[in-house]
């Protein structure tokens, strides 16, 4: 199955639209392609306590997950600036438990351009339950 970082970035840029941003402004969109081919969009979600703030890429993820979706093989994510989006820690050490390294990330901005990495190069070194033996 071929992987389209264009119906990606459409998808992810249409979500964005509904992220719900209004203390930052920084809207933020991904997409992402399950196994099966199903595509999951999510948004960012902020609060007024920060903390309860949640990412674009965990949305999606989330979304598949509670269908019954748990391998992600590509995600892209876009914002509504110019620099290109950049997954938080938190966001991704959630996508180590449904990527396999060599899964493709596609960070992009407003402007349609992307970058590509594999999971591993975005996260070299993530913690597993391996870890705890």
């Amino acid at each position: 199955m071929e992987i389209s970082e264009k119906r990606l970035f459409d998808l992810a840029s249409k979500a964005m639209d509904h992220a719900y941003a209004p203390y930052s402004n920084y809207a933020v969109g991904a997409a992402i392609i399950c196994e099966d081919g199903q595509i999951y969009t999510g948004v960012n979600v902020e609060n007024a306590s920060y903390g309860l703030t949640n990412c674009a890429e965990r949305t999606a993820i989330f979304k598949a997950v509670s269908e019954g979706a748990t391998k992600v093989r590509a995600i892209l994510v876009v914002n509504n600036t110019a620099e290109m989006s950049k997954p938080c820690g938190a966001c991704r050490q959630v996508m180590s438990e449904f990527m396999e390294p060599d899964n493709i990330v596609f960070l992009a901005n407003k402007d349609n351009e992307f970058k590509e990495y594999s999971f591993k190069q975005i996260l070299p070194l993530a913690f597993s339950d391996e870890d705890m033996d």
